[in-house]
């Protein structure tokens, strides 16, 4: 496996995780205040990776960038928190992943990324996979649906803007991006949940386990996309909500339909293809 296809498995794995426990947290919390408390985590871990490696500060271009990517990142987080609190994780999660998926492969793309006819043809079964995941209904509704395809877009072009934000040709800075969009996103999360309910937190642990997957899930996607292409790095990232759906078929109990796992396997069937 090449290490792009490797980064962005374990930027999957761990977005899955981590948007598990998140999801758990929602229940107990507005999802502004889930954001709010775990994005200036993420914002200290970041800046002290880039004191420790001694990263060298990019130019303000690049920063400007780092921040809006950091407030669409936010907005779509919060909608997703929110659809995860209203519906049932399995279709929500892959909803969101199913429209998250096409805004990157349709960049790289643009981008006139060169993509072998044994690479389209994995993708494509990735993305009618998740797809297949998506359509079909599990367990408990579809609530939450229309906000979980609306994170969607907004996920897909948070990968986009921070592929370019931690791009090579922009520096070669990796942390520091990371940590002016979590500064940007902190500093629009952190006052709207002061008026929307107050920052104290509830089931607190839930919140703390879903810190990892935010900084980690991000972490390897930016290695990812900046190792190969973005169209690949953007799909198999946006392969985390499998992960989700399998953590809560075995914690919650929720019931996947067996086309959920056809699914699944047309996503296996396409994986060693898109390498």
């Amino acid at each position: 496996m090449n290490p792009s296809s490797l980064y962005a498995l374990l930027s999957a794995i761990i977005y899955g995780v981590g948007d598990f426990s998140a999801g758990l947290a929602s229940r107990h919390n507005p999802s502004i205040r889930v954001v709010a408390l775990t994005h200036p985590l993420g914002l200290l871990a970041y800046a002290a990776l880039a004191l420790f490696t001694h990263e060298a500060l990019p130019g303000a271009s690049q920063l400007r960038l780092a921040a809006l990517t950091g407030v669409v990142g936010m907005a779509a987080v919060v909608l997703f928190f929110r659809a995860l609190a209203l519906g049932p994780m399995g279709v929500v999660s892959v909803s969101s992943a199913a429209m998250g998926a096409v805004v990157p492969v349709a960049a790289g793309l643009l981008a006139g990324e060169a993509l072998t006819g044994g690479r389209l043809l994995g993708m494509t079964l990735i993305l009618a996979g998740i797809v297949v995941f998506s359509v079909a209904p599990s367990h408990g509704g579809r609530g939450g649906l229309p906000l979980a395809l609306t994170a969607g877009l907004g996920f897909g072009l948070f990968f986009v803007l921070l592929s370019h934000a931690t791009d090579r040709g922009t520096g070669g800075a990796v942390f520091w991006p990371l940590a002016v969009a979590r500064l940007a996103s902190s500093a629009v999360a952190v006052p709207l949940a002061a008026r929307q309910g107050g920052l104290r937190p509830q089931a607190p642990w839930l919140i703390l386990g879903s810190f990892p997957g935010d900084v980690l899930g991000n972490l390897f996607f930016t290695l990812a996309a900046r190792a190969g292409p973005l169209a690949i790095a953007g799909l198999l990232t946006n392969l985390y909500p499998v992960f989700t759906a399998l953590m809560a078929a075995l914690v919650l109990r929720e019931r996947l339909r067996r086309y959920q796992w056809l699914g699944v396997v047309v996503i296996l069937a396409g994986l060693p293809l898109a390498q």
